[in-house]
């Protein structure tokens, strides 16, 4: 297997904050980094992501919270220096997926991706009335549709800005 460290760099981002570019072209279907960091329960990952959303929401910095669901009973805490794959940011119109296979989550590219161009998934934010406006999304993709929602939400907020307009 190559070296997949090879294949990614992280730098500055035009989207948020750091992010990761590929260092060589991407085939579409490979595994390109692993997320990894701490398992903890889900009452555990709960606990550290409603933490850190109030500590970025009453700053004025921005941040991420890392917390990422593994399974049903299971976070992984991403937020050690050591997991890169942490700056990979949301794209309305990603170039990657997340793929998790035997307690493992990967992020593999679901298209062809050249040389310099920042690897992005869909962060899978399910839509919440209430606190979508929280997660704005910075992506500029020309189907952005404007804050972190998963795709598969998409109908669900367009009803809701439909009938809120």
């Amino acid at each position: 297997m190559k070296n997949m460290n090879a294949m990614w760099k992280v730098k500055n981002s035009k989207v948020h904050g750091r992010g990761i570019f590929a260092n060589q072209e991407i085939k579409k279907g490979q595994k390109v980094i692993e997320y990894i960091g701490e398992k903890i329960t889900k009452m555990e990952g709960d606990k550290r992501s409603n933490r850190r959303i109030n500590r970025y929401l009453n700053s004025k910095t921005t941040g991420s919270v890392y917390i990422f669901e593994l399974n049903k009973k299971y976070d992984i805490d991403g937020s050690p220096k050591y997991n890169k794959a942490r700056y990979i940011n949301h794209s309305c119109s990603p170039n990657c997926e997340v793929e998790i296979k035997k307690g493992k989550i990967w992020i593999i590219s679901i298209k062809k991706i050249k040389e310099n161009d920042e690897l992005s998934y869909d962060y899978g934010y399910e839509f919440d009335k209430d606190d979508y406006k929280d997660h704005p999304c910075k992506c500029r993709s020309k189907k952005c549709m404007g804050y972190i929602i998963s795709k598969d939400d998409w109908p669900k907020y367009k009803r809701y800005i439909k009938k809120n307009e």
